[in-house]
């Protein structure tokens, strides 16, 4: 089949930054398809129009929309705005005042969470038609949208209009499989996954979102090598590890890239001092500045933690509050900027209490504390018990904030174990998910501070590290290539 050097690129996502972001995917939703606009590709994004994108006022287009969707004998209405960025991506967001509209939350939405994705899922494949945009690939982006490879093969099989769209899967966490996720299913009501999705009220808060997208995609892929190997062993596989394995030749890992014109001290305008690897002693400024807000000893000699990161089993939090009676007997400065587990909130907090001159805490997360703390932080902590691809520990690296890591998933792909007799390294990596080898490997790094000369060649070697947008989406599209040669030999994903 001759390739074509310029392809037509659907992107179903659930969140897009600026407009509707939570977490990491809504960068993902803004900066691969940005990347991939600059390398001549034709590229739409499709998302939902929340509430807080309506208030947003966006200039944009009103397209009314086709016949309304029907799920379950009942007839929801739907139309479509279409707006286009400052640099060129045009957006289009699904309407339906019912489903999104009225929602404060882009998440979890009550008992009938699962009625919205499988709506998102329809109606974008419904507007793909609307508009005529015939795409080459239809790129899907985690359970939210798992849905869309499943119809394109089962509701839609026979429509010529999809004949030729090749279906890809990220998996951003496999973790988070669908409205079940916080209800485990009974077994004889588990997904099996095959033929259309159960749309009837009864049957649709047992649909497992993610393996749907799994079995009926051409090709699957996450966001970090490492994780796309662990996903296939029972440790990572969060229970879907069998239907993995069955697919393994069509499973990949891309780690994520970020933008550097978002995320960079040079630019930041919530950073304290703005710098750069050429003028690092202005970091030593942010340093001062961050102990002076939170409340801590100013000492340039005493290493600074920073820890920017959603308070939460995933992230390594109850490794750390173990870790806790040996890290506060040793010389250094914690500041932790997050929301989510209540019980370890309330934990930080009551060591913060107790020893304000030494730990800081704040919640909820604000992007203004956040820059401050990978500005003025020495080593940046992340001892994520699985972690597909982390983004925080790239953004640290371009702070100059040393990255401490568990070496699992993306943390293993990014950060190289530290060797000062070598000199060479961007982190400090321990192995085993265990205290102790996390107190290792904070006490190797804030060893290694001591010595400023070694330690500036480090943050400097560190600063200079580009995780750029630009060779992920190069290899997206190489990804894309395979995905449409499968495509043509016929393979639906079963």
């Amino acid at each position: 089949m001759a390739e074509k050097k310029h392809l037509k690129i659907a992107h179903i996502i659930a969140e897009i930054a600026p407009f509707s972001k939570i977490g990491g995917l809504g960068d993902v939703g803004r900066d691969l398809p940005k990347a991939l606009l600059r390398l001549d590709q034709e590229i739409i994004v499709i998302s939902p129009y929340y509430s807080l994108v309506r208030k947003q006022e966006l200039q944009k287009e009103k397209i009314e929309g086709p016949s309304p969707i029907e799920i379950d004998g009942i007839d929801y209405p739907v139309s479509f705005r279409k707006h286009s960025t400052a640099y060129g991506l045009t957006v289009y967001f699904i309407v339906n005042e019912e489903l999104f509209g009225s929602h404060q939350n882009v998440y979890d939405q009550g008992d009938d969470d699962a009625l919205r994705w499988i709506f998102f899922s329809k109606a974008s494949l419904e507007l793909l038609k609307h508009i005529n945009f015939q795409a080459d690939i239809i790129h899907a982006h985690d359970w939210t949208a798992g849905l869309v490879p499943n119809y394109v093969n089962s509701l839609y099989r026979d429509d010529l209009f999809f004949k030729k769209s090749a279906l890809v899967f990220t998996i951003h966490n496999l973790n988070h499989q669908g409205t079940l996720t916080m209800r485990r299913a009974r077994p004889h009501k588990a997904d099996k996954g095959t033929g259309s999705p159960p749309e009837q009220r009864s049957f649709r808060n047992y649909i497992n979102f993610m393996k749907r997208g799994i079995v009926n995609a051409q090709v699957i892929n996450t966001v970090s090598e490492r994780y796309a190997k662990e996903i296939l062993t029972p440790q990572f596989g969060a229970g879907l590890d069998p239907y993995l394995r069955r697919r393994r030749e069509h499973v990949f890992g891309i780690i994520n890239g970020i933008d550097y014109e978002v995320v960079n001290p040079a630019f930041d305008g919530d950073v304290y001092v703005k710098y750069d690897f050429n003028s690092l002693e202005k970091k030593g400024k942010n340093k001062a500045a961050l102990q002076k807000e939170v409340g801590l000893t100013v000492k340039q000699t005493t290493p600074l933690i920073g820890l920017v990161n959603r308070l939460s089993q995933q992230k390594g939090f109850a490794l750390i509050m173990e870790a806790m009676p040996v890290l506060l007997k040793m010389d250094l400065q914690m500041v932790v900027v997050g929301s989510g587990n209540k019980d370890y909130l309330k934990f930080f907090r009551e060591i913060a209490r107790k020893h304000r001159s030494k730990i800081g805490v704040y919640s909820p997360f604000t992007q203004v504390m956040a820059s401050r703390v990978y500005a003025g932080s020495d080593l940046y902590l992340m001892p994520s018990r699985y972690e597909p691809c982390g983004i925080s520990q790239l953004i640290s690296l371009r702070y100059g904030s040393i990255p401490i890591v568990h070496s699992v998933g993306g943390l293993h792909d990014t950060i190289t174990d530290y060797d000062p007799i070598a000199d060479s390294g961007n982190g400090f990596k321990f192995d085993a998910y265990a205290t102790p080898e996390l107190l290792v490997a904070i006490a190797r790094a804030c060893e290694s501070y001591k010595y400023p000369s070694q330690w500036s060649k480090l943050v400097h070697r560190a600063m200079k590290q580009t995780f750029s947008w630009e060779l992920p989406a190069k290899k997206y599209l190489d990804l894309y290539r395979v995905a449409l040669r499968v495509n043509a030999r016929g393979h639906n994903g079963h």
